[in-house]
């Protein structure tokens, strides 16, 4: 009979810890295992595959945005997969979960590299699949408790730094003579050793305490039945998270694919290292901002809180934008500022607000089936974004595309999240 991890020496150890050993240890196993995720699905984001095509379904594509729209497709499906896996999945199958999903992808990449060009885009879908579903199942190990703010904070600085982070690694690999084709494979078995550490060490974190079921509400697994009700219940303050999350996705998922295309427009020389210090300070204050929520004990306070992290975010990527084409600041300067107001809005969705949400609300739940559901939702978005771009505005620069698109959805934003927060401030618990 097998032994549950979290009856272990160090699980035991852990809980009976300091919660500032605690939380030390849980961030460092969130972190690290996030963070190697992202070896095998941002690498490849370096190359340039400059001048390269292809066809697909009687169209030409160039072949960087063909493999762009094939790894968002495939994040995308395993999104709408994991509403059901991660919402139903029990505690224990989900360290093997994990590892599954990394070892699926490697194998495709080392696919990648070995097939003609023609099936590139499908291998690169193949390696994007299985990881979609690794930051509902490295979240759950996080959810529901009193620090769950904290956790969520040092959890989402991995997703910042780590797309930067990946390029400059797959640019590393380039620059030592590895060709393009095999460069997101040979940065992927950088990333192997770490990230099975770090899952061997997020599986033994002990359960929520009592005190955290109290403050937090019980986390369930979501059947079809359960989600379909809560969704019924609460479904347009859903709706207008939904909204926003999908058109930050989208706005977000341009600037990190194509940061590199837009520096090169403005004529910015791209070494390695360019990648990871534009996302260093967002990365810093993002994280202290959002970290700082745990010390708000109310569960309908810390929602509103977030609510308006959303709308000053919103606010400093229209003002950014607004700056640089007035010349007021420069591209460097406004890639750090988007990506501050993009991730003091973003950040949150993806631990904080849906956790706090579910908590002041009072219904037994599980936060990863609305994490979960908005990110399918999102790539989803990104998909169609691309699509308009390539058909719609194919000739336009991709500077002033992206402009352009921080403007829409700033307004966007505002105007959702002044509607979820209406909605939801008449069905929260004053707790």
């Amino acid at each position: 009979m097998k032994t549950d991890p979290r009856n272990s020496k160090l699980s035991r150890s852990l809980a009976a810890s300091p919660d500032w050993v605690f939380v030390t240890v849980a961030v460092l196993a969130a972190f690290s295992t996030y963070f190697c995720m992202y070896g095998f699905r941002k690498a490849f984001a370096a190359a340039s595959f400059e001048g390269a095509e292809i066809a697909m379904f009687g169209l030409v594509l160039d072949l960087k945005l063909a493999l762009v729209i094939g790894q968002v497709l495939g994040y995308a499906a395993s999104k709408f997969i994991g509403i059901k896996v991660n919402s139903e999945m029990t505690r224990g199958r989900r360290g093997l979960a994990l590892f599954l999903c990394v070892l699926a992808s490697q194998f495709s990449l080392v696919a990648f590299a070995l097939v003609p060009p023609e099936f590139k885009v499908l291998a690169i879908f193949c390696s994007a699949l299985p990881l979609g579903m690794v930051w509902g199942l490295v979240f759950s190990f996080l959810e529901g408790r009193s620090l769950t703010d904290l956790l969520g904070a040092g959890l989402c600085c991995s997703f910042i730094l780590a797309s930067g982070f990946a390029k400059s690694v797959g640019a590393w690999v380039m620059q030592a003579g590895v060709s393009e084709e095999w460069m997101p494979a040979v940065a992927g078995l950088f990333y192997l050793p770490p990230y099975c550490l770090a899952v061997w060490l997020l599986r033994r974190l002990p359960h929520p305490t009592e005190v955290d079921v109290a403050r937090r509400v019980d986390r369930q697994p979501m059947g079809k039945v359960e989600r379909r009700a809560f969704l019924k219940r609460y479904g347009f303050g859903i709706a207008c998270l939904m909204l926003v999350y999908v058109v930050m996705t989208v706005c977000r998922d341009f600037r990190d694919n194509f940061m590199a295309d837009m520096l090169a427009e403005q004529g910015h020389e791209t070494s390695p290292a360019i990648f990871t210090q534009t996302e260093l300070p967002v990365a810093f204050s993002v994280v202290l901002l959002v970290g700082l929520l745990f010390l708000i004990r109310s569960n309908r306070t810390a929602l509103l809180v977030n609510h308006v992290y959303g709308l000053v975010g919103a606010s400093v990527l229209f003002t950014s934008t607004l700056l640089f084409q007035s010349g007021g600041i420069g591209i460097i300067a406004w890639m750090v500022m988007n990506g501050f107001g993009l991730f003091l809005a973003y950040v949150p969705f993806n631990c904080i607000l849906f956790d706090r949400l579910v908590a002041s609300l009072g219904t037994v739940a599980t936060s990863i089936f609305l994490i979960t559901m908005a990110d399918a939702l999102g790539y989803l978005g990104v998909v169609a974004g691309m699509l308009y771009k390539n058909f719609g505005h194919g000739e336009a620069l991709m500077l002033g595309f992206f402009a352009t698109l921080s403007y829409f959805v700033a307004v966007l934003m505002v105007a959702a999240l002044v509607g979820s927060w209406i909605y939801f401030s008449r069905r929260t618990l004053r707790n």
